[in-house]
């Protein structure tokens, strides 16, 4: 069986449990799968630099519940041990329709894509995690109340953090113990293991250089901190039967150059995969360090990231920004999401007001701003581009903190999130053979999109 970390809420320390218990499993000869429930790229880079495999997302507004269970099973194959990191609080979803019983109905709590959601569509137990620094005896009503609003859902035991003494703990002992609630481990207040962050979350690990002592650290936490006796049964996966291989039809091949560096490192390996399996050779390249394009290519992916921390390194690379601009203004097809739209803009204006050049394909800029826009979209296609076609509607994600200034250029999508289904927001561009948007896709219910871009892809001349 498998576990799942959760929180009560946002900001409790999941992402710091879960890594201290990957750092503590990862030992030589042990095979570590992690996953992260949502759309995040940055958590998964962590779980990944822990255990040398690459962390998968379940999604299933992205993608799908059928496909969150093959993806799971799929890679817990050959896993010894297997954390799932979940998202926000245990029940934080989207109001979203399912179709059971022959007739449509919403969900009771209207968490769907939520943890919980995870949970019960895995069937797996919760280590529900919470921060005690304000609580000492309503700790056992919040736990009863998280145990008992969903009987489907199985709390196989609490993680208390940031517990400030001894005595402390022993007013949350005596409380959790006439609810029958077992306490799996007991992290102390403590200072000296801080993963870094800034606007869009904790730094990725690219940009760290003291990544392996805050892995020693955390494993030795982990260590001392959790009953091992309990959890170690809880995280052996049960024996799965193999799945049915089922290989995708393959494109024509297409050499597609992927901007992967420290500015450009938000991506699902899923979509790697993908898009390799359709037959796509991807070639990881770095417009920060390299001094040319790769050859022979056929295609570009840029990826999301922070092009705005990097916004003067970018800027200096000119050889490279008028090579990319020639290449798409000379038709290769381009897919651009979040940080590779604000690249191929004409300027980025970062937070100190600084103006810095750009690749110039975009007709716009893009400037950063304080305000934070997050949540999962609906995108009707405007305009037919590398990846769909008009009147296609498929769902995406965005997070980001810039915005582009106005442009006459036709928008390629309408945008609708689901907390405001009456808003329609346009965005996106399409010129020449270029795909960009804010929008963050997977393709994992999606092929198509990565089919549709290898042909275009294809179709170009070496």
């Amino acid at each position: 069986m498998t576990v799942v970390i959760a929180g009560d809420r946002s900001g409790v320390g999941k992402t710091t449990i879960t890594l201290a218990m990957l750092a503590y499993l990862s030992q030589p000869g042990k095979k570590i799968q992690a996953f992260k429930v949502g759309p995040d790229y940055i958590d998964p880079m962590f779980h990944q630099a822990v255990t040398g495999k690459p962390s998968r997302n379940l999604d299933p507004i992205l993608t799908s519940e059928t496909y969150v269970q093959s993806c799971f099973t799929r890679h817990c194959q050959d896993a010894d041990y297997v954390v799932v990191e979940g998202v926000m609080g245990l029940f934080d979803g989207i109001a979203r329709k399912q179709r059971g019983n022959g007739a449509e109905e919403k969900w009771r709590f209207n968490d769907y894509g939520s943890t919980a959601h995870i949970a019960r569509l895995l069937d797996l137990p919760i280590l529900l995690v919470l921060d005690c620094s304000r609580l000492s005896t309503s700790i056992a009503a919040i736990v009863h109340g998280y145990r008992t609003l969903d009987p489907k859902l199985k709390i196989a035991g609490v993680i208390l953090n940031r517990v400030a003494s001894d005595r402390h703990l022993e007013l949350l002992k005596q409380a959790l113990t006439a609810i029958s609630i077992p306490i799996l481990g007991v992290v102390r207040r403590q200072d000296q293991i801080t993963i870094p962050d800034r606007h869009l979350g904790l730094i990725p690990t690219e940009e760290l250089q003291q990544l392996n002592q805050i892995f020693d650290r955390l494993a030795h936490l982990a260590k001392t901190s959790f009953n091992w006796h309990h959890l170690l049964l809880l995280l052996s996966p049960s024996a799965s039967v193999p799945l049915p291989s089922s290989p995708l039809p393959l494109s024509p091949k297409a050499k597609i150059a992927v901007a992967r560096d420290r500015a450009f490192n938000f991506y699902y390996q899923d979509n790697f995969d993908i898009l390799s399996q359709l037959g796509a050779e991807l070639i990881f390249w770095s417009p920060l360090e390299d001094e040319n394009l790769p050859k022979d290519i056929q295609g570009f992916y840029f990826g999301g990231g922070f092009p705005e921390v990097f916004a003067e390194q970018l800027s200096a690379n000119q050889i490279i920004i008028q090579q990319v601009h020639q290449a798409i203004k000379s038709g290769l097809p381009t897919y651009a999401e979040c940080g590779g739209l604000m690249y191929l803009c004409q300027q980025l204006i970062d937070f100190e007001q600084k103006a810095w050049q750009m690749v110039g394909i975009i007709p716009s800029h893009t400037i950063m701003s304080d305000r934070l826009i997050l949540g999962y979209r609906q995108a009707t296609a405007l305009q037919d581009s590398p990846l769909i076609f008009k009147n296609q509607t498929i769902e995406g994600h965005e997070f980001h903190r810039s915005q582009i200034t106005s442009s006459a250029a036709e928008p390629l999508w309408h945008l609708r999130g689901y907390h405001s289904q009456n808003q329609r927001v346009m965005e996106g561009f399409k010129i020449f053979q270029l795909h960009a948007s804010y929008l963050h896709l997977h393709f994992g219910e999606n092929k198509f999109l990565a089919q549709n871009f290898i042909q275009c892809c294809s179709n170009q001349k070496n």
